[in-house]
């Protein structure tokens, strides 16, 4: 299965639900739905053979330890830099790959100015490791505790203070959307570093918005799973975002990835029967963009 624009190959990120932890059956599902990608979150190299035997790309591989590299604790750096080069060097032995990250610092308490030279520090001497085997690290603007690189401004200032072309950007505009950045001039911006794409997108709940804003929790109302209250992540097809454009932007630059569902909408999660139908529509939306 592959989207209409660009023709990059389609699949899914790895849940943590039952059904996903078997790899040779999840493997086997993906087959038979013609899905071709998958995202691996964990136990990575147990998992990429299985994975490369059965004819599947691999989209993105999580690292054991992102959050060590942005410590305080320089022991804990040292030790996060270690297992994560190990993975990195196991994993590529199959070949170039691509390796997720949200930049969560250990501690999100610290002043973030504080956190982002932690950062630069660690990801600086790890950059070397992806070049090596023309790996990527591709970050995800997720907003979480602390979180950088999630706006222009923090992708900016890390590509200048690590400029390896090795750090890269997992292009997911869900959370662009929340946060009320335009997707498409993000991408348009930061299109050469973009090595992988999350199918997920944002509904805005305008009734809510009203209701409750954006800058503090509802005092009575029960927070939307995977959202909040004025805002929901949902399956590409179900938000805001003008999908044939940007698999436009990406076809007219060269993007060579994948786009992999990442699968969080409240209508969807939870049982594998419904899980694997928020996959697959997902996809099939993505496959007439």
């Amino acid at each position: 299965m592959r989207t209409r624009t660009g023709n990059f190959p389609i699949g899914f990120r790895r849940g943590n639900t039952k059904w996903q932890r078997d790899t040779a059956s999840l493997v086997e599902w993906t087959v038979q739905n013609d899905l071709e990608v998958i995202d691996l979150t964990s136990d990575p190299v147990g998992a990429l053979k299985t994975v490369v035997e059965a004819g599947l790309r691999i989209g993105s591989i999580d690292l054991p330890d992102n959050k060590g590299m942005i410590s305080a604790d320089p022991g804990r750096r040292a030790d996060a830099l270690a297992r994560n080069s190990a993975c990195i060097r196991a994993c590529s032995a199959a070949g170039p790959q691509n390796y997720f990250a949200v930049m969560l610092p250990d501690n999100p308490d610290l002043p973030r100015a504080e956190n982002y030279g932690y950062m630069v520090e660690s990801f600086s001497a790890l950059a070397p490791v992806f070049e090596e085997s023309g790996s990527h690290y591709v970050i995800e603007g997720w907003p979480g505790p602390g979180a950088l690189c999630c706006t222009p401004e923090t992708y900016r200032a890390f590509f200048r203070d690590v400029p390896s072309l090795s750090m890269s950007v997992n292009y997911d505009p869900s959370h662009l959307i929340r946060m009320g950045i335009d997707p498409l001039r993000f991408l348009t911006e930061f299109i050469d570093r973009v090595h992988h794409v999350h199918g997920k997108d944002t509904e805005l709940l305008d009734d809510n918005m009203y209701i409750y804003g954006h800058e503090q929790p509802a005092t009575f109302a029960e927070r939307i799973a995977f959202g909040a209250h004025s805002w929901r992540y949902t399956i590409p097809g179900q938000g805001l975002f003008r999908w044939g454009e940007g698999l436009r932007i990406l076809a007219e630059n060269g993007y060579s990835g994948a786009v992999s569902i990442e699968l969080e909408d409240a209508n969807f999660n939870g049982a594998e029967e419904t899980e694997k139908q928020g996959i697959l529509h997902g996809a099939r939306f993505l496959a007439g963009c």
